[in-house]
């Protein structure tokens, strides 16, 4: 390239004529433009081939607004709050993750917002704005991620837009169990009695179903608050027990369980709403402190529930 511009540089001082100097030089500078951007595309061509064709490549991106593509092939929706991105959740289609997203929308900006539904509002019966007027934006957010929101809308739907949990002579107590160490420590389960589980749980596994084990079931559990949790209902063939998954510790976690704490399973009578479901309930375990202070700060020790602290006649 340095030889040609040398000999284009010749050629311009070897012009006889002044003006048609001036004119082949004005050529020659364009063509050295011309050059120089040839090279520069070259160049760039030669990087974007040396790079990974991950980043050269582009994804495919939703219909919808507020759904991005997963890389599992899952759909994801998210809603933006004062420039800041709350996330929606994952889900299976891009249908479902439009509707948590309009969803959101109605929530957090109102009946005008602009969703994948237009108007918005159009899409929601009343019923579901008063719904979502009752419940805070976390509350909605929650429901949307645990995948919860149509069942607690269609309870808060039958009893009003506040759900209201099922009250005591409306429960058919099922069974009991009294939580491990395991059942409450990192391993994210609870181990359900085989009887119980197959007994009283709808869509009982089949033991020797290879995809039952290994998928389970979705169960949607009503807590003594009304909220509903919803957990994964398998079957572990290694261990060949029915269990809990997926959502329990952070059940766990929010009801503050601790081992020999009690587990109560239920579900709603006939009586109660048009469709039965289960409910679950949490009974604390009596732990009493072997020490307290009086309102005259004396420590009081307690053996079998007799004061043994000594001074008894102040």
């Amino acid at each position: 390239m340095e030889q040609e511009a040398a000999m284009v540089v010749f050629s311009c001082n070897s012009g006889s004529d002044g003006s048609s100097s001036t004119t082949d030089s004005k050529q020659e500078e364009e063509e050295l433009a011309a050059m120089e951007e040839d090279e520069l595309i070259h160049v760039v061509q030669a990087a974007e081939l040396r790079l990974p064709s991950s980043t050269t490549a582009t994804r495919p991106s939703s219909r919808y607004k507020g759904v991005v593509p997963q890389p599992n092939g899952r759909w994801g929706a998210q809603i933006y709050e004062r420039h800041a991105r709350v996330w929606l959740g994952t889900f299976p289609d891009e249908e479902a993750a439009a509707r948590a997203y309009d969803v959101a929308a109605l929530r957090f900006r109102g009946r005008d917002a602009v969703t994948n539904r237009a108007p918005a509002a159009e899409g929601a019966s009343a019923g579901e704005l008063a719904f979502l007027a009752a419940h805070s934006k976390a509350e909605v957010v929650d429901m949307l991620r645990k995948h919860t929101y149509d069942d607690e809308l269609q309870q808060g739907l039958r009893r009003g837009s506040r759900a209201q949990p099922t009250p005591r002579w409306a429960r058919e107590p099922l069974f009991e169990k009294a939580v491990t160490p395991s059942d409450v420590g990192k391993l994210n389960r609870l181990v359900v009695p085989k009887q119980q589980a197959e007994r009283h749980f709808p869509f009982p596994l089949r033991r020797h179903s290879s995809d039952a084990a290994g998928k389970g079931v979705l169960l949607n559990f009503e807590d003594g608050d009304g909220k509903v949790w919803r957990f994964r209902y398998s079957y572990w063939n290694s261990s060949q027990s029915y269990v809990l998954t997926k959502g329990w510790s952070r059940f766990v976690r929010e009801k503050g369980l601790r081992p020999g704490d009690t587990v109560a399973f239920s579900r709603s009578a006939a009586a109660w709403g048009t469709e039965k479901h289960l409910l679950i309930d949490c009974k604390k375990m009596e732990r009493n402190n072997l020490a307290t202070v009086d309102d005259d700060a004396r420590v009081v020790v307690k053996l079998f529930g007799v004061d043994i602290a000594g001074d008894k006649t102040r």
